[in-house]
């Protein structure tokens, strides 16, 4: 695969086809909330989804898996647990991790949480959006729930301090996407609005790039590609008759099972990713 700031279509069809032949086995420890549609997007990439979240059971399973997601979107002890035992584990198989920091930076306890799996785990991939990101950096941040709200101009220098601390890709999703490591940071440009109105697209987002980052030898390229392809997806799915954001949810899933069955080597991607830092 050719360097990925510089994509074809031929480069993301042939990342497409990795997942699809290879089928990984990606675990993932994510909230009730958006469980169904990160175990359907796993498998509408062409990976196989297992959901094993309770203590004994997920560092079991982290033992045949390819790839594992760690979402912090609920923190009951049990699962926290969970989180650990099965990171340990695929740090031990030397698998990736991805790190998905849901509300970081709204409570107390999610800052802890964050903190403990930081300190206890080495991940390949951190995704958060940019007030996510910004609160493990120990910037200024706001979000309410688990949403981000107000302005991040450093949001690309702020990923980069996070990659560089961390030794994980990171990316910080927005109206433009972020992808950092400790090199530097590029833009994504690819994505629709509509991904905004439909509760979970950030879980999906985590679960796409632990799908990826599972098939694919680099982080960084899994990185990139992961981002790239979901936001492609999001635009094809606005483009498909919708009419609202249930309907454009329907889309979206559609869109990434016709994206990952189709052949994106026609796809022009020129100026889709820009190296920025």
């Amino acid at each position: 695969m050719t360097d990925p700031v510089n994509p074809s279509g031929d480069d993301l069809a042939d990342s497409l086809r990795t997942i699809a032949e290879s089928k990984p086995l990606v675990q993932s420890l994510t909230n009730t909330v958006t469980i169904n549609d990160v175990a359907n997007l796993v498998l509408h990439w062409g990976a196989l989804p297992v959901m094993a979240d309770s203590p004994g059971d997920a560092g079991e399973m982290a033992q045949g898996a390819s790839g594992l997601l760690i979402n912090i979107g609920q923190v009951p002890d049990g699962r926290v647990e969970a989180m650990h035992e099965a990171g340990r584990t695929a740090n031990e198989r030397e698998i990736p991790v991805v790190l998905d920091p849901v509300g970081v930076g709204s409570t107390p306890t999610r800052e802890s949480v964050a903190e403990t799996l930081l300190e206890d785990l080495e991940f390949s991939i951190i995704k958060g959006n940019y007030g996510e990101i910004s609160a493990l950096a120990g910037v200024e941040a706001e979000v309410e729930g688990v949403e981000s709200v107000g302005e991040y101009d450093e949001i690309e220098h702020t990923a980069t301090a996070v990659a560089e601390s961390t030794d994980a890709v990171v990316v910080a999703s927005g109206v433009e996407d972020i992808v950092a490591d400790a090199d530097g940071s590029y833009r994504v440009s690819a994505g629709d609005e509509m991904l905004a109105a439909v509760v979970g697209t950030g879980c999906m987002l985590g679960a796409s790039l632990a799908a990826f980052d599972a098939a694919l030898s680099d982080d960084l390229t899994a990185a990139l590609y992961g981002t790239l392809a979901f936001g492609i997806a999001g635009e094809r799915a606005a483009e498909m008759a919708h009419d609202g954001p249930a309907s454009y949810r329907r889309n979206f899933h559609d869109a990434v099972a016709g994206l990952a069955g189709e052949d994106a080597d026609t796809f022009d991607l020129e100026d889709r990713i820009e190296r920025i830092t």
